[in-house]
């Protein structure tokens, strides 16, 4: 009799130290989802004011600028000169405000706003980016942000970190599941030290993006041998 009893003490133990640990894991969950969506909500803010409000700005000084007749040649190239500056500085605000909030997400879904990311950084930087999509995801619109972001972190991980020639992006579906491959032929990094050292390479952004689409992530790396991400999560 003493042993039942003591079997059902360890039983509701167990059964409430689980409990507890579900609680604690949901809780996590929730406040990670809350630091994200403001996260994004305030980049939304950020995006809208920068291309709602500071580009039209710098576009009608730019124009009042050109207005200005002067005889002096050397005050023309002065103008000229502070045009052209005004013209990278709306470029650059673009450019901002797209890495910000990518309208074309919104607007075309996940593998055109890839396409269109993937392009900007190969006309800027000495890396070939090679993308395998498939034609329909079917991810929700919600999710899509998110693995835009765990992309986006990924490319720019390869980079600021890796010195790699080649990225290689392959998305696929299988069983319900979403499977994405990146791949890399840089400098690669010592994953365990890295892992103790620091949340660098942007580990903990990840993380936080995979955990909340109920994903699993994986990386391996050596160095000189490059770095592999395999991400999963369910459609």
């Amino acid at each position: 009799m003493e042993t039942i009893i003591i079997a059902l003490i360890l039983v509701s133990f167990i059964a409430i130290i689980l409990l507890h640990h579900r609680r604690y894991v949901k809780l996590q969950k929730e406040r990670i989802f809350a630091e994200i969506t403001m996260q994004e909500n305030e980049r939304k803010r950020i995006a809208s004011n920068l291309h709602d409000s500071l580009g039209p700005l710098l576009s009608s000084v730019k124009l009042n600028m050109n207005s200005i007749e002067v005889a002096n040649q050397e005050d023309q190239e002065i103008i000229n000169r502070a045009s052209q500056h005004i013209d990278e500085i709306i470029s650059s605000l673009r450019q901002i405000s797209y890495s910000l909030l990518p309208n074309t997400l919104q607007r075309n879904g996940l593998n055109e706003a890839l396409r269109e990311f993937t392009r900007d950084i190969q006309g800027k930087h000495n890396l070939q980016i090679h993308l395998s999509l498939l034609k329909e995801l079917g991810l929700r619109k919600e999710k899509e942000i998110h693995v835009f972001r765990i992309l986006q972190e990924m490319i720019y991980n390869t980079l600021k970190h890796a010195n790699a020639k080649n990225l290689y992006i392959g998305i696929s579906q299988e069983n319900r599941n979403l499977e994405i491959v990146v791949k890399d032929d840089g400098k690669g990094f010592d994953v365990q030290k890295t892992k103790k050292e620091s949340h660098g390479f942007g580990l903990k952004s990840l993380e936080s993006r995979v955990e909340i689409l109920n994903g699993q992530m994986s990386f391996e790396s050596l160095p000189n041998k490059g770095t592999n991400y395999f991400f999963k999560a369910p459609l």
